[in-house]
């Protein structure tokens, strides 16, 4: 008797359009342009229109393994470049455009891609990349822009559109196996030197399935789902691929992501689900608040990146937006955990993990903590979609199947995630730990405080003594002694910083978290007449 088998379906992500284009032809792909009009297409059309980006892509040279760079905003025509250079087996090396130049160069010159495609706005700054990365052959522009000086910033560059017109024939895609690399995005940087995490299909693949469980995502074809949550760095949390998978309406905010535009975006398409960093969402709060505008439509915001501060939860609640919270990072594709929606949580609590994700607690030295639930403990983790080795390096990025994730955490007994610090953020001071995560969640909860960062600053008798940097929202303020009084009792006495610096703004990296880098270089010196 012959054993019955199952059909070798290869979990490539050129299935997720086509399952769009097919099953939910007509839901819409909606970009926010910069003149404040709105461009729309349907997902069987931007199939059609990603094939023939990929002929010019084939046309231009470009095989299985290449790989294709973009410098691009969240738009109908970066996704159409998405699959393109995916569906025909090449990688998408996505370019953050809040970086520096060099960086940039940088990176482009560790993936050796020859070709780059770039938004219309973004021209100056690719030929600023491109004179410091040499081996980039060709610009391929997308998103026309409504500014003469942006449309012209690059003579030699070609204009994609017209390329697509003129294409002709097809490329098969998914002509390989799962396991091929389909994407590339360096780390952010914030707490070091940016190493290049290759995605593959499978991976990704897996990556959306966990992402639309109930507990996590959650998305129907019912949802109008607003990715602010950038498409170049982390795959846009997945947010590409789960939304065709669903047949979800997908609304690109292009590069305008102030609160005005937000706001105008969610109310004209009726957006249910949006999901970013939770600056974005201070400024929209801001917006509301400052404008009396309500959006009935938004049903739920997830937000991850950064800790959520209780204030901001709050005001956005008050409006009836649940807000989820969730954790993850670019080596996890990148979603570890995720509160459920209508989950008991506090703001700071990350979720659980779905199937598919596995956490471990250890100690210092990386050795499993025999107690793993109401303990703190470095953070490794192991799934389907974590790095194995980052791009470029022979070693191995994991330690017996787990990667270290750099985090400090705690599980409570209903096994929710707890976000607890960086282990590279910690100030030692007298040979003492101080967690600047808890004395920044203390902070974050006052409704004057906008944003909120510890950092450590030289000291001559104790090594390192903490300095808190401080955004206020606007109109509002507190003197020292009421910013102090605030850590009383919640922290240790000795945690409390030595003194405050009030900014109009503090930086953020190019992902929307707050720079802790560029703040340790400014304010990481000595201090002047050191406290005792």
């Amino acid at each position: 008797m012959i054993d019955g088998t199952i059909q070798d379906y290869a979990l490539t992500l050129d299935k997720v359009l086509d399952h769009a284009a097919r099953w939910h032809p007509d839901k819409l792909v909606v970009t926010a342009l910069a003149d404040g009009s709105r461009m729309r297409t349907s997902y069987a059309d931007l199939r059609e229109r990603a094939q023939r980006v990929s002929v010019v892509l084939r046309d231009l040279g470009v095989a299985e393994g290449s790989r294709v760079a973009t410098l691009a905003w969240n738009s109908q025509a970066h996704m159409e470049s998405w699959y393109a250079i995916m569906g025909m087996g090449a990688v998408c090396h996505t370019l953050n455009p809040r970086l520096t130049a060099e960086q940039l160069a940088w990176m482009l010159r560790q993936s050796e891609a020859s070709i780059l495609i770039v938004s219309s706005d973004l021209q100056a700054l690719a030929g600023d990349i491109t004179s410091r990365a040499t081996g980039v052959e060709r610009i391929l522009v997308i998103d026309p822009s409504s500014s003469p000086a942006d449309s012209a910033a690059l003579p030699y560059a070609e204009d994609l559109e017209t390329l697509v017109a003129d294409a002709e024939g097809e490329v098969a895609w998914g002509q390989f196996a799962e396991t091929t690399p389909c994407g590339l995005c360096f780390t952010s940087g914030t707490t070091g030197d940016p190493k290049g995490v290759t995605y593959t299909h499978r991976g990704n693949f897996l990556h959306m399935l966990r992402q639309l469980q109930a507990d996590v995502s959650g998305l129907t074809s019912h949802d109008v789902v607003l990715p602010v949550v950038p498409m170049f760095h982390a795959n846009a949390w997945g947010l590409p691929f789960s939304a065709p998978a669903t047949g979800a309406k997908l609304v690109f905010p292009g590069r305008e992501t102030d609160g005005a535009s937000l706001a105008r975006l969610i109310a004209g398409e009726g957006v249910t689900v949006a999901v970013g960093v939770p600056t974005i969402w201070l400024g929209l709060m801001d917006h509301l608040d400052a404008n009396d505008v309500e959006l009935p439509s938004l049903k739920r915001v997830m937000v991850g990146g950064a800790p959520m501060p209780p204030a901001l939860m709050q005001r956005m609640e008050a409006r009836g937006i649940f807000v989820q919270t969730t954790w993850g990072m670019t080596e996890l594709s990148p979603l570890g955990t995720a509160a459920p929606p209508g989950d008991d949580r506090a703001p700071e609590c990350a979720g659980r993990p779905a199937i598919g994700m596995d956490l471990m607690l250890t100690d210092q030295s990386g050795a499993p903590l025999p107690q793993q639930r109401g303990v703190e403990g470095h953070l490794w983790v192991r799934g389907s979609s974590v790095v194995d080795r980052y791009f470029g390096q022979a070693q191995s990025a994991t330690k017996d199947g787990w990667f270290a994730t750099g985090d400090l955490a705690m599980l409570n007994d209903a096994g929710q995630l707890f976000i607890t610090g960086r282990a590279k953020d910690l100030i030692k001071s007298g040979g003492e730990w101080i967690n600047p995560a808890e004395i920044e969640a203390i902070l974050s909860g006052l409704p004057e405080i906008a944003l909120a960062a510890v950092v450590g600053q030289s000291h001559e008798k104790w090594g390192e003594r903490p300095v808190l940097l401080v955004e206020f929202r606007e109109g509002q303020a507190l003197d020292d002694n009421e910013v102090f009084a605030a850590l009383k009792g919640k922290v240790a006495s000795w945690w409390i910083p030595d003194k405050i610096i009030r900014m109009a703004a503090i930086p953020l990296a190019g992902t929307g978290k707050i720079d802790k880098l560029k703040l340790r270089r400014l304010y990481g010196a000595p201090m002047e007449g050191n406290k005792v």
